[in-house]
């Protein structure tokens, strides 16, 4: 093993500030990779793929123990009591699928094509808005027959594949904001624009997120993205000015209990509360809540966490997190023992992952325990959701592969 150890150390003066005769790595290094603990080598990370694994398998489960008894809705009634299972298991299906031909592809194949796919998602981003299918006053998803396509769930891949792409390629341009930030700031505002006319507040913050997250990730300087954040901040502002229903949900999150919201704009996230209220420390038993008997609405998609909570207590929530944690975790060391080994786009691109990940699950966990305002995000790898489950396992099995290049890379710098 001595020689990996010194082709990592050897890594150790690309880190900013530093430098050496290759001179300093043009990113930002939060994580110690010239450790003297040896590597183990394997063909991938299967820790990674278990974790995923179990998250999904415990989102089927509690799919179907949230949605088994909609059918007793009349809204549901010419459904069967397994018709969202066998959906959801479908999605996973072909998600899966999905996932092992993604894995096959070099990373070098996503690094060139990344402007296109992006491109392609603004215009699935506009075909939504003249094609897309209306729910809940929403037109988000484009119906294919075997499953309804949301084309902001390839936007969130679409724009981390593409600001990895750029911030390599505009790696020298970093320390001018206008040159190294004003055209990521016009995709990510085209995008936004596109988003909003759904509406799809939650998947413009997610996507902004992200791109904001690269860029400062990439070396591009910290003070810069106060301006940034504060056009966020505005569009928001002047959007939520402009637009009665989630103006009414922010006012209706800040006091949930008043009677004029409780039984309106606050319906769900009271309902949310008293469920996972009900669940204390170890929950009800699985399968027997009773704010998913048409009390807590979509309890299957963006309320999954409420009805975990209320059947597998405070226990199932915590070790929900944990996973999650345990997930973005690695995830962020995949990248960053990536970008180590000079492949910054590889890096930058599982970063982008990671924020994606970590943004829209903290966003979904918060909305479900009532300290953020309700938002139509699922919790990801787990709630019902067909090109949701499909574009997170597409986007882990790049993680996968990275962390394989990766792997061959050192091997190859051992040998």
């Amino acid at each position: 093993m001595a020689p990996l150890q010194a082709l990592l150390v050897s890594f150790k003066g690309w880190r900013p500030g530093r430098g050496d005769s290759t001179g300093p790595l043009p990113v930002r290094d939060h994580i110690n990779v010239t450790g003297t603990r040896p590597v183990r080598l394997m063909a991938f990370d299967q820790a990674l793929v278990a974790v995923v694994a179990v998250l999904v398998l415990l989102g089927v489960v509690m799919v179907y123990s949230a949605s088994v008894a909609l059918p007793d809705n009349p809204k549901f009634r010419n459904y069967t009591p397994h018709y969202f299972l066998a959906r959801h298991v479908l999605a996973i299906v072909i998600a899966f699928v999905a996932a092992l031909v993604t894995v096959q592809i070099p990373i070098a194949f996503w690094e060139k094509h990344a402007p296109w796919i992006f491109v392609t998602a603004l215009v699935l981003l506009v075909a939504v808005l003249f094609f897309g299918k209306v729910v809940n006053f929403s037109r988000r998803w484009i119906p294919l027959g075997v499953m309804n396509f949301q084309p902001s769930e390839l936007a969130k891949l679409a724009i981390a594949m593409y600001a990895a792409n750029y911030m390599v390629r505009r790696m020298d341009t970093r320390d001018s904001f206008f040159r190294a930030v004003t055209p990521m700031v016009f995709a990510v505002a085209v995008a936004g624009a596109l988003l909003l006319q759904q509406p799809d507040v939650g998947a413009f913050l997610v996507i902004a997120t992200i791109a904001m997250g690269i860029l400062f990730l990439g070396g591009v300087n910290a003070r810069m993205f106060f301006l940034i954040a504060a056009v966020m901040i505005g569009t928001l502002a002047l959007f939520l000015a402009f637009d009665d229903l989630r103006r009414a949900r922010i006012l209706a999150f800040l006091d949930p209990w008043n009677p004029d919201y409780a039984q309106g704009k606050a319906y769900q996230l009271t309902h949310s509360l008293i469920a996972l209220g009900r669940g204390e420390w170890f929950g009800q038993g699985l399968g027997a809540s009773v704010e998913k008997l048409h009390y807590l609405p979509e309890a299957h998609t963006d309320f999954l966490l409420a009805v975990i909570g209320e059947e597998l207590g405070f226990f199932g929530v915590a070790t929900v997190i944990g996973l999650f944690f345990w997930l973005i975790r690695r995830v962020f060391l995949i990248g960053r023992q990536a970008i180590a080994l000079e492949r910054v786009y590889a890096g930058l691109m599982v970063q982008g992952i990671g924020i994606w990940m970590a943004v829209q699950a903290f966003i979904n966990m918060g909305v479900n325990l009532g300290v953020l305002p309700t938002k139509g995000l699922t919790l990801p790898l787990m709630s019902y959701g067909g090109s949701a489950i499909l574009m997170n396992l597409v986007a882990l099995a790049m993680v996968v592969r990275v962390d394989v290049e990766t792997r061959a890379l050192m091997r190859r710098g051992a040998a």
